[in-house]
């Protein structure tokens, strides 16, 4: 059985992308430092086969409860153990059913992921379609201020769209740090979530 003391190790490695792994920002759609990790494997977290379980209503609706409240991103990890320390007290610590946990945990969690990250490449093209009209403005305020007879109107319009535009850009641009940690925030979560069930199983 794969200890749970490598699964920190695993997690830096993916994150990194691997040693001496840096930033690619060939892709346009991914505007983040961090590498860009498509899928995440259950696999890395848990290392256990998922198997099938065969589960009781009133453990089917335990199983839910703790999958929600795991789930909850709001919740911290520590203010869910309570939760962890009944259902095993009731249902045992069979790594077949944790897993079982961990299974639904992930699905949900990797989806909720998947989600953020199809947000992080529209607002990524959206930066550069910014970024292109910006650039458009200023060449026809140049041109403008470059004619003979400068149509001042249309020059002040576009002034007041360029300041609109630019002050939208840097507020986005500021904000990426926290959008482009997101992902990584749920993987973290992911492999504590792991560790927590493994740690019931093998206790």
């Amino acid at each position: 059985m794969q200890s749970m003391r490598t699964l920190p190790l695993i997690f830096a490695v993916i994150c990194l992308g691997g040693p001496g792994a840096t930033a690619d920002f060939s892709d346009p759609t991914w505007p983040c430092i961090q590498r860009k990790v498509e899928r995440l494997s259950v696999g890395l977290m848990w290392p256990h086969p998922i198997e099938d379980v065969t589960l009781t209503e009133q453990t089917e609706t335990a199983m839910r409860d703790l999958v929600g409240r795991f789930t909850l991103r709001r919740l911290e990890l520590e203010e869910i153990a309570p939760t962890l320390d009944d259902f095993t007290a009731e249902y045992g610590t069979d790594p077949a059913l944790l897993g079982a946990v961990f299974a639904r945990t992930f699905d949900r969690l990797a989806a909720t992921r998947t989600t953020i990250m199809k947000g992080i490449e529209e607002y990524s093209l959206s930066q550069i379609a910014m970024a292109k009209n910006i650039g458009e403005t200023r060449t026809e305020m140049d041109r403008l201020l470059a004619a003979d007879s400068p149509d001042y109107d249309r020059i002040d319009a576009l002034e007041a769209q360029l300041d609109w535009d630019e002050r939208i850009y840097v507020d986005r641009k500021q904000s990426l740090t926290y959008v482009c940690e997101t992902p990584i925030l749920l993987e973290k979560r992911l492999f504590a979530i792991a560790q927590m069930l493994l740690n019931a199983a093998e206790s």
